[in-house]
C-alpha cells in the first residue's frame, strides 16, 4: 500500500515537472511564432494567432479589422465566410479562397485564407490594402507595423476600367476557363505584359485583336470563342490581374504543349513557368 502511494506521488511530481518544462514551449508554438504586430505604434494584444506561413505573415481578421476601423463582423459557418462591414468598407473572406474581396476589389492570396484555432487569418499586406493602410516589416525584431490611411480601399467601380475587365476576362475564359485560378491569372498577365511592351499594341483590346503579322495571335479570336460570356472566376482573375498581381513574371507567350508544338518556343524563348496545362515563355 505504501509503495503504491509513493509510486503515485512520484508519478504526479514527474508529470508536474514535465508540464513545467514543456508547457510554455507548446503554448508558444501554437500561438504566434514570436511575430509582433503594431498598429499606429501600438502593440496589438490578442489571443488570436499571428502566423508566419511561407514567408507571409497571416493576421487575425477580426482583431486587426476592429483596430483599423469601426466595423461589424459576421461569420457564416455554412459557407465558412467572414463578412466585415463599416461606414466605408465591405469585405468578405472565404476560408480557402485565394482572394479577399473588399469594396468590389479582388486582392490575391496565393496561399489562400486560413482557419487556425478557430480564427480567420489573412496576409497582413492584403488586409492592410483593403483598409488603405501601409505595412512595413522589421526582420531584426520579427515585427510588423501597420500605419492607417483613409480607412477603406477605393471601390471597384471607380478603380477598374469596364472595357479592360470586359476584354481581359473574355480572353482569359476563352484560353484558360478550365484552368485553376493562378493559371487564369497567368494568361491575363501575358496580355498585360504585351500591353506594356513596345512590340505590341498598348491596349488590352489591341493586343487581343492584333493582326500586324497577318493573323491573330489568339485562336479564340479566329474561332469566335472570344465572344463567349466569361465565368465568374475568369472575371475575378481579370480583376486580380488589373490589381497588379503577377504569377509569370515577364512572360509574353504561352501554349498548351499537348496540342501545339513548342519547338520554336523552346529554341527561341525561355520557359518561365508551367501552370496547369500551359507553359509560359519570355
Amino acid at each position: 500500500m505504501r509503495k503504491s502511494i509513493r509510486k503515485n506521488i512520484f508519478t504526479f511530481l514527474l508529470v508536474c515537472v514535465i508540464i513545467t518544462v514543456i508547457g510554455p514551449v507548446s503554448v508558444i508554438a501554437a500561438n504566434d511564432q514570436g511575430v509582433k504586430l503594431y498598429i499606429d505604434g501600438e502593440l496589438l494584444e490578442t489571443d488570436a494567432p499571428i502566423e508566419l506561413i511561407d514567408s507571409t505573415t497571416y493576421v487575425p481578421l477580426r482583431a486587426v479589422s476592429e483596430k483599423l476601423s469601426q466595423v461589424d463582423i459576421r461569420w457564416d459557418g455554412a459557407t465558412q465566410t467572414a463578412y466585415v462591414s463599416g461606414p466605408n468598407i465591405s469585405l468578405s473572406v472565404k476560408i480557402g479562397a485565394q482572394y479577399l474581396q473588399a469594396n468590389g476589389r479582388y486582392l490575391y492570396i496565393p496561399g489562400g485564407c486560413k482557419l487556425i484555432r478557430g480564427c480567420t487569418l489573412v496576409p497582413v499586406r492584403v488586409l492592410a490594402k483593403a483598409f488603405d493602410a501601409s505595412v512595413t516589416w522589421d526582420g531584426a525584431t520579427n515585427s510588423v507595423y501597420i500605419n492607417t490611411g483613409s480607412g477603406a480601399i477605393t471601390p471597384g467601380e471607380r478603380y477598374y476600367q469596364s472595357d479592360s475587365v470586359y476584354w481581359l476576362s473574355r480572353i482569359i475564359y476563352a484560353e484558360s476557363g478550365h484552368e485553376p485560378l493562378n493559371g487564369q491569372i497567368a494568361v491575363g498577365n501575358v496580355v498585360q505584359n504585351r500591353v506594356a511592351s513596345s512590340s505590341f499594341p498598348n491596349t488590352i483590346y489591341g493586343v487581343i485583336f492584333d493582326r500586324r503579322y497577318g493573323t491573330t495571335q489568339f485562336s479564340p479570336v479566329a474561332n469566335g470563342t472570344i465572344n463567349n460570356t466569361p465565368s465568374e472566376m475568369s472575371v475575378i482573375a481579370a480583376k486580380i490581374c488589373l490589381e497588379g498581381y503577377n504569377v509569370v513574371g515577364n512572360s509574353m507567350f504561352f501554349l498548351n504543349p499537348r496540342i501545339a508544338s513548342s519547338n520554336w518556343f523552346d529554341t527561341n524563348l525561355t520557359m518561365t513557368a508551367v501552370i496547369g496545362n500551359h507553359a509560359f515563355y519570355a
